[in-house]
C-alpha cells in the first residue's frame, strides 16, 4: 500500500474509464474544480483506468487550464484505418462491441471467470492482428501526454493479462514506461488488440473492476469521478459496480465522494463515448459541473 496513506490527510482521486468523451469529461470536471478552488489533481494518489489513465498522466504532468483549453479545440477529421490494419477498425460499433460483452458476461459464473472469457476472445481476435498495431498505438498514446516519465506523485494505472484474467496494476516502479501502461489500459481487445510489453499482453483495465476504486483503500478521502456514472453490465453480485467499491472504501473507514455525470454531460456525449467529436462539448459540460459541485466538496477536500 501506498505509504502516503499513512497521512492523516491523504487524498485519493480515482479515474474511471469513458472512451474519447469521457477523457474530456474528466479534464473539465477537474478544471471546474480548480477554478472554483478545489484542486482534486492535487491528490497524493490518483488511480486511472482506460480513458482515466490517460486522464491521470496528463493532470500530473500539464497545469489542468492547459489540458481544458486543449481539449475544447476542435477535433481534426482523420481517415479511419481499414480493418485488419491494427488499430481501430474502421467498422467498429460500440453496440456491437456492448453485446459482444453482454454475451460473454452471461456465459460466465463469476468476475473471473468472464476476464477469463474476455481474455480469450481477445487473444483470438489478436491472432491475425498487423504486427506493428501495437507501435501505431502507442504512438498515438505518447502523443496525448504531455510528457513520457512518471511523475513525482503517485499514480496507478490499472489493466487485466487476458492469459489469466488477473487485474495488473502498473505505478513507476513497475519498470514499465507510462505510454506503455497507458496503452495497456486503453486496449479494450476488440476494437484494439491486446498491448504487448515484452512478453505479455495486456487489455483494459476496465474488465478489472469498473473503476477500480480499491485501489484507494487505506487513503483517508477518496473522490471517485466516474464517466459511466456508476453504471455496469454485471451481476450485481459480483460486486464490479461503483457501489460496492465505495461501500468497501466506507467499511475501511475511507471518506468517499462521486461525481457523476449530470443530465447536461450525459446529453453532451451523445450516446457514444467513443465519438471524438464529441469530446469538446463534454469538456464544457463536466467544466460546469465541476464548478457547481465544488461547493459540496470544499470541507470534504480542503
Amino acid at each position: 500500500m501506498n505509504t502516503d496513506s499513512s497521512s492523516a490527510h491523504a487524498r485519493a482521486l480515482v479515474l474511471g474509464g469513458g472512451g474519447a468523451a469521457g477523457n474530456a469529461w474528466l479534464i473539465g470536471v477537474i478544471a471546474g474544480l480548480s477554478d472554483a478552488g478545489v484542486e482534486a489533481a492535487d491528490a497524493e494518489l490518483i488511480v486511472g483506468t482506460s480513458a482515466g489513465a490517460t486522464a491521470a498522466a496528463q493532470v500530473t504532468s500539464a497545469p489542468i487550464a492547459e489540458l481544458f483549453d486543449a481539449v475544447l479545440q476542435p477535433v481534426p477529421q482523420r481517415q479511419a484505418p481499414p480493418r485488419g490494419s491494427g488499430g481501430r477498425p474502421a467498422a467498429f460499433n460500440q453496440s456491437d462491441h456492448l453485446e459482444r460483452l453482454r454475451c460473454i458476461i452471461a456465459s460466465a459464473d463469476s468476475a473471473a471467470d468472464m476476464r477469463r472469457k474476455i481474455g480469450a476472445a481477445a487473444l483470438e481476435a489478436d491472432a491475425g492482428a498487423d504486427p506493428s498495431a501495437a507501435a501505431r498505438w502507442r504512438a498515438t498514446v505518447a502523443a496525448r501526454l504531455p510528457r513520457q516519465e512518471w511523475p513525482e506523485r503517485s499514480i496507478r494505472i490499472t489493466a487485466v493479462d487476458p492469459v489469466t484474467g488477473d487485474g495488473v496494476v502498473f505505478d513507476r516502479n513497475s519498470g514499465v514506461e507510462l505510454a506503455d501502461a497507458v496503452a495497456a489500459s486503453t486496449s479494450n481487445g476488440f476494437g484494439l488488440p491486446p498491448y504487448r510489453i515484452g512478453e505479455r499482453r495486456f487489455i483494459d483495465g476496465g474488465y478489472r473492476r469498473n473503476e477500480n476504486a480499491d485501489l484507494a483503500a487505506g487513503f483517508e478521502r477518496v473522490l471517485v469521478l466516474s464517466p459511466l456514472g456508476g453504471r455496469t453490465l454485471h451481476p450485481l453480485e459480483w460486486g464490479m459496480q461503483l457501489a460496492a467499491q465505495v461501500d468497501e472504501l466506507r467499511a475501511g473507514g475511507s471518506r468517499v465522494e462521486t461525481i457523476l455525470p449530470d443530465a447536461a454531460s450525459l446529453d453532451a456525449f451523445g450516446g457514444n463515448m467513443m465519438n471524438l467529436a464529441a469530446r469538446p462539448a463534454a469538456a464544457r459540460a463536466g467544466f460546469e459541473q465541476g464548478r457547481s459541485v465544488a461547493v459540496r466538496l470544499t470541507g470534504f477536500w480542503s
